[in-house]
């Protein structure tokens, strides 16, 4: 039942764009690049297993806005923007009473560097975003487009100018009567398009040069060593970023009653995986991380559940007291916290779509990672296929950088066709057509057969 709205919480969704999850110090990044968001998984709620259900910029927003697929949706590549008459999570925020913000990158109108109609705004009632962010701006040139469509410069690097421009939504609601929802999307981790370079802070420029490498990237190489020093940076300042933010929050008595919701719309495996930086299965590409602070959250420890991003609209609608629409295809965290998750059923697999670079399809449970992808067909004008073949399957226990693929392998022959069910089941599950997939020919290495109790871990 909806809760009357001078009750409920405000909410503040901090999103990045490209993040890796172990950019964070509380993933093992050893240069202190994210010390409030350490505080924030370390007071409010860690979930320590997140990952995105599409990567891809455009496809990954549409999940978090409509808390549907995006094949569901229909945004399944960057260039769709969302259907006419699209609910979003906007709309049943305003409908509970909130006021509405989006600052920031949008990506589903399919405008590029013209304003977004305020039909295509997803509901938004305050709004200074453009639509393709890197496109309109650079590092320290930032352009956005006002409620009227009227272009806006602001000053200062671009994170601190989004930054700036949600401390002063903030300051104007100190005294509303209303709660609000802000959606705070910025481009930073992501990479400057037109001339492919990670353009930090000037005072982080060079500081974290040949440091800490992650160990896929030092196995594999692409990009990293070139970038990672820039991106590095901008981890940082969107670290800061947070920071100012909740002192912000504090200083005009909003804190105790904003809950921050912290995530990517997925990562970056710096052209390891593919030709460019996502659009994989690999962890690399899907995993992103999230943490939630304010009211229900504080306290609430480290999740070490299976959490996908098409699981973050029930969960902030749930947070604010506002009824989950039965047709969203994802589930609210807020059971698995306060110490009853024994008795609550969760999801034990993650469920991925992959477009652009492929029309691909992976699952991903504690151990194993599967994934199949349709060759024959278009990953820009097809959204899904009846046909696809076994393209990857990784022990992530033996093998957590996902340097062995064990996809043709007969001793995980078992191990293929649980997960070829579990994958078949999920693609159904959202509304896709049960497909044929194709195993790879076994090539025989003497390995010994994986058990078959090791086989549901």
């Amino acid at each position: 039942m909806n809760q009357p709205a001078e009750k409920r919480p405000n909410i503040l969704v901090f999103f990045t764009d490209q993040q890796r999850w172990d950019t964070t110090g509380v993933h093992g990044n050893p240069l202190e690049l994210t010390l409030n968001f350490d505080r924030m998984a370390a007071y409010g709620t860690h979930a320590a297993y997140t990952f995105s259900c599409q990567p891809v910029c455009g496809p990954s927003r549409s999940a978090l806005q409509t808390g549907l697929y995006p094949t569901a949706s229909g945004c399944f590549t960057n260039s769709i923007p969302l259907p006419e008459g699209a609910r979003t999570v906007a709309h049943y925020f305003q409908e509970a009473g909130y006021d509405t913000g989006y600052i920031g990158k949008w990506h589903l109108a399919g405008t590029r560097t013209n304003p977004v109609p305020a039909g295509k705004r997803g509901g938004y009632d305050y709004w200074l975003a453009a639509d393709s962010l890197e496109h309109t701006s650079d590092a320290y040139r930032t352009l956005l487009f006002n409620s009227h469509n009227e272009p806006v410069e602001l000053p200062g690097y671009r994170v601190d100018a989004l930054t700036d421009a949600a401390i002063r939504y903030l300051t104007d609601r100190r005294n509303a009567e209303k709660p609000f929802y802000l959606f705070l999307s910025f481009l930073e981790p992501h990479h400057q398009n037109h001339r492919d370079d990670y353009p930090s802070p000037d005072v982080y420029r060079g500081r974290y040069a040949s440091r800490y490498v992650p160990p896929d990237l030092a196995a594999l190489g692409g990009t990293a060593h070139q970038h990672l020093d820039g991106y590095y940076g901008m981890v940082k300042r969107l670290d800061e970023a947070l920071g100012r933010l909740n002192d912000a929050l504090k200083s005009l008595g909003l804190a105790d009653n904003t809950v921050i919701a912290f995530t990517s719309d997925h990562g970056c495996h710096f052209k390891t995986r593919n030709a460019e930086y996502k659009r994989s299965c690999h962890e690399s590409s899907i995993r992103v991380p999230l943490a939630f602070s304010g009211p229900g959250f504080n306290g609430g420890g480290t999740l070490r559940e299976l959490i996908s991003l098409i699981d973050l609209p029930p969960t902030l609608l749930d947070a604010a007291g506002i009824e989950v629409p039965a047709h969203m295809q994802g589930h609210s965290i807020l059971p698995l916290l306060g110490g009853n998750r024994g008795g609550t059923a969760w999801q034990q697999e993650i469920f991925v779509q992959i477009s652009e670079s492929e029309v691909g399809r992976a699952i991903r449970t504690r151990r194993w990672k599967y994934a199949v992808t349709a060759p024959s067909r278009d990953p820009i004008r097809d959204r899904g296929a009846s046909d696809y073949v076994e393209s990857c399957l990784y022990d992530l226990e033996a093998d957590p950088y996902e340097l062995n693929n064990l996809v043709d392998k007969p001793s995980h022959e078992e191990v293929r066709a649980h997960l070829r069910k579990l994958l078949i089941k999920r693609m159904v599950t959202i509304g896709e057509s049960v497909p044929r997939i194709h195993a790879l020919p076994a090539q025989d290495s003497g390995q010994l057969k994986v058990a078959k109790a090791e086989i549901y871990e």
